[in-house]
C-alpha cells in the first residue's frame, strides 16, 4: 500500500469509536478517552518504525527517528477535532509524516538529521476552548496551565491528572531549540483555492492572525408574558444585535469574524433571557487589522448594551500573531513539489495551524493538500488518495533535498 493509501485508511479507521467520543460521527477532545486510544495505536507505529516514543508533559505523543547528525527535523499536526468532525483535518498530516518515516525505515535510510514526528493533542480548543496547548507548550510559551473548564466543570488540571499527567510539570514539554532545523505541518487546506487551480498540493505563505474572546452580557431574566417588551434587559437580543454588527464590520472591513458557541440562561421558552456568554473568533491578515476589527466591535457592543440596559464583560480567550513560513523552507517545498511534476503554487492560511505556535521555537513551513469543494470542520471532508500520494512523495523528496544542504 501506498503511503498516501496508508495515511487516508488509518484517518478513516479513527472516524468511529474508541477512536471517537461519540457513538455517531467524530468528536476526539483532548485528554478524552478516544485520545488515549489514538495515542496507544499511534505509538504501537512509532515504534514497528524503529522511532523512539514518548509523551510530553502536554499530551503530546512524540516519535523520534534517528539520523546521521545532530539535528532534527519536526513534522507533524494535532490528532484532536472539533464535534462532529471530518477524518483529515490535522490526523493526516500526522499519518503522512508517520508514513514516510515507515518509507525510510523500510529502506534502512537515515537521513543527515534526526526526524521528530508530533501529534499534538489539543488545537482545535473544543473542550477547553484554548487551543493549541500541546504546541504551545512544546515552543515554551505555555510554562503553566492555564485556570480554563470544560462544558462539564473539569478543570484543565483535573483533566491533565486524569490523563496521568502531572500539570506542574508542563514546563518540562518545552523543547530545546539547539538542534531543530525546521517545523514541518502537511495539512488539507481547508480551503477551495487548491481545487480551483487544479493542484494536488499549495505552498503556505503564513497564517492569519486570531483572536478569540468570550463575551458575557448580564440583563435581567423575567416573565416573558408580563415583561413588556420596552422595559426588558434581555441579554440575548442584545447578543443577537452584538453578532449582526460584528458581520458587518467583518465585511467592511475585509476580515471574518465568527461567533461559533453560544450560552442562554435560564434558557426556557416563557422567561427573557437574562445572562449570555458567546465566543467570537477575528481573523485577518495583520495583528493590527485584527486588532483594529476587534476594537471597533468592542465600541459596538458597548452602544448595543448601553442603550439596551445589559452589562458586557470581554474576555480574551488567545490571541495569536500572524505567522510567516519560513522563505527557505519554502524555496525547497517548491523544488520538491516541482520534483514531482506538479507546478509550484503559493497560498496563504486563514485557519490557524500548530505552526503558529512552533514558530516561537523555529522556522516553520507548511504543504497543503487538496479537499473537496474546500469542505473541513464536516464530516463531508475529503481527500483523493493520489493528491496525498503526491503530498508523501514532495515530503520524501523535500527530505532529501534538506539533507543535501
Amino acid at each position: 500500500m501506498s503511503i498516501g493509501a496508508q495515511a487516508v485508511a488509518r484517518c478513516q479507521a479513527w472516524r468511529h469509536p474508541p477512536f471517537s467520543d461519540a457513538p455517531d460521527g467524530l468528536s476526539r477532545r483532548y485528554l478524552t478517552p478516544a485520545h488515549r486510544a489514538a495515542i496507544t495505536e499511534m505509538t504501537g507505529w512509532m515504534e514497528a518504525a524503529g522511532m523512539a516514543v514518548r509523551l510530553d508533559a502536554a499530551g503530546t505523543l512524540i516519535g523520534r527517528y534517528e539520523g546521521t547528525g545532530s539535528k532534527t527535523l519536526l513534522i507533524g499536526s494535532h490528532i484532536d477535532t472539533v464535534g462532529d468532525a471530518g477524518a483529515y483535518d490535522g490526523t493526516l498530516g500526522v499519518m503522512l509524516g508517520l508514513g514516510c518515516v515507515e518509507a525510510l525505515a523500510a529502506k534502512g535510510r537515515r537521513l543527515p538529521f534526526a526526524i521528530e514526528i508530533l501529534a499534538f493533542g489539543d488545537e482545535e480548543g473544543s473542550r477547553f476552548h484554548s487551543s493549541m496547548l500541546g504546541s504551545r507548550a512544546l515552543a515554551g510559551t505555555l510554562a503553566s496551565v492555564p485556570e480554563i473548564f470544560d462544558a462539564a466543570g473539569v478543570s484543565l488540571a483535573e483533566a491533565m491528572r486524569g490523563f496521568g499527567l502531572d500539570p506542574t510539570q508542563l514546563p518540562l514539554a518545552a523543547r530545546a531549540r539547539d538542534d531543530v532545523l525546521l517545523f514541518l505541518e502537511p495539512h488539507i487546506e481547508q480551503g477551495p483555492v487548491l481545487e480551483a487551480e487544479n493542484l494536488a498540493v499549495g505552498i503556505v505563505t503564513g497564517i492569519a492572525a486570531q483572536t478569540r474572546l468570550k463575551v458575557g452580557l448580564q440583563g435581567m431574566a423575567n416573565h416573558a408574558g408580563t415583561t413588556p417588551m420596552h422595559l426588558r434587559r434581555d441579554a440575548l437580543a442584545a447578543a443577537a444585535e452584538a453578532m449582526l454588527a460584528l458581520e458587518e464590520i467583518a465585511l467592511e472591513a475585509g476580515i471574518v469574524g465568527t461567533v461559533g458557541a453560544i450560552e442562554a440562561f435560564p434558557g426556557v421558552s416563557n422567561v427573557v433571557p437574562g445572562r449570555v456568554s458567546f465566543s467570537v473568533d477575528l481573523r485577518a491578515p495583520t495583528e493590527a487589522v485584527r486588532d483594529a476589527g476587534g476594537e471597533q466591535f468592542g465600541k459596538v457592543l458597548q452602544e448595543i448594551c448601553g442603550r439596551r440596559g445589559i452589562v458586557a464583560e470581554v474576555q480574551t480567550v488567545q490571541s495569536l500573531d500572524a505567522c510567516y513560513c519560513d522563505a527557505a523552507a519554502q524555496k525547497l517545498l517548491a523544488q520538491a513539489v516541482a520534483t514531482c511534476g506538479v507546478a509550484p503554487f503559493y497560498l496563504p492560511s486563514g485557519a490557524g495551524h500548530d505552526a503558529m505556535s512552533v514558530a516561537a521555537l523555529c522556522p516553520v513551513a507548511m504543504l497543503f493538500i487538496r479537499c473537496l469543494k474546500g469542505i473541513s470542520h464536516n464530516p463531508a471532508e475529503h481527500v483523493e488518495v493520489q493528491d496525498v500520494e503526491t503530498a508523501a512523495q514532495v515530503m520524501l523528496a523535500f527530505f532529501e533535498l534538506l539533507a543535501g544542504q
